[in-house]
C-alpha cells in the first residue's frame, strides 16, 4: 500500500501512474497554498510592527527580541523539521505546522485583545517572546518538508525531467 513517504510508482505501473497523474496538480495547489498562506502570516508583522510600538506599548527592545528570536527558532526549526520531515509521515509534519502557525497567530492576537502589556509588562513581554518562539518553529517546516511532500508526488519519469520547471514555480 502506498504511502506520503512511498512512490506511487511500483508493482502495476500502469496504474499508480495513472492514479499519481490525477493528484498531482492537486498535491501542489494543495502544497503551494499552505506555504503561501503560512509564509503571508509570517509577513504580516512587519507590516503591523509599528502600531505594536505605538498602539499596543509593547517596546522597541521587545520587538528586536521578537525578530530574533523568531529568527533563530526559524533557522534551528528548518534541520530539526527537516529531519522530522524525513523521519515521520511529511504530511502530518505539515500539517502539524501551518495549524501550530495559525494558532501562534491567534493567542498573539489574544493577547493584544486582552492587552497582556497593560495587565503586566513582565507577562505580555514573556507571552509574546514564548508565542514567536514556538511560531519559528511551526513556520519552519513549510519549506523543507514541503519540498520533501512535492518530491514524493513528482516522482515519475516524465516529473523527473521538468522537476526544475515544477519546483521552480512551486
Amino acid at each position: 500500500m502506498a504511502s506520503e513517504t512511498t512512490s506511487l510508482v511500483g508493482k502495476s505501473e500502469d496504474e499508480h501512474l495513472k492514479r499519481l497523474k490525477g493528484y498531482q496538480w492537486w498535491a501542489f495547489f494543495v502544497t503551494f497554498g499552505g506555504y503561501f498562506m503560512a509564509h503571508f502570516s509570517r509577513k504580516c508583522y512587519s507590516t503591523v510592527k509599528q502600531q505594536l510600538q505605538d498602539e499596543a506599548g509593547y517596546s522597541s527592545l521587545i520587538l528586536s527580541a521578537m525578530d530574533t528570536t523568531f529568527m533563530a527558532t526559524y533557522a534551528l526549526g528548518n534541520i530539526i523539521s527537516g529531519k522530522l520531515g524525513d523521519t515521520l509521515n511529511p504530511t502530518t509534519v505539515l500539517a502539524i505546522g501551518l495549524f501550530g502557525s495559525g494558532a501562534c497567530l491567534f493567542l498573539i492576537n489574544v493577547s493584544l485583545w486582552l492587552d497582556f502589556v497593560g495587565f503586566s509588562e513582565l507577562l505580555g513581554n514573556i507571552f509574546i517572546l514564548a508565542i514567536y518562539f514556538l511560531f519559528g518553529f511551526f513556520q519552519s517546516t513549510g519549506g523543507p518538508v514541503g519540498t520533501a511532500v512535492m518530491g514524493n508526488w513528482f516522482c515519475d519519469k516524465e516529473s523527473i525531467k521538468n522537476r526544475g520547471l515544477i519546483f521552480g514555480l512551486w
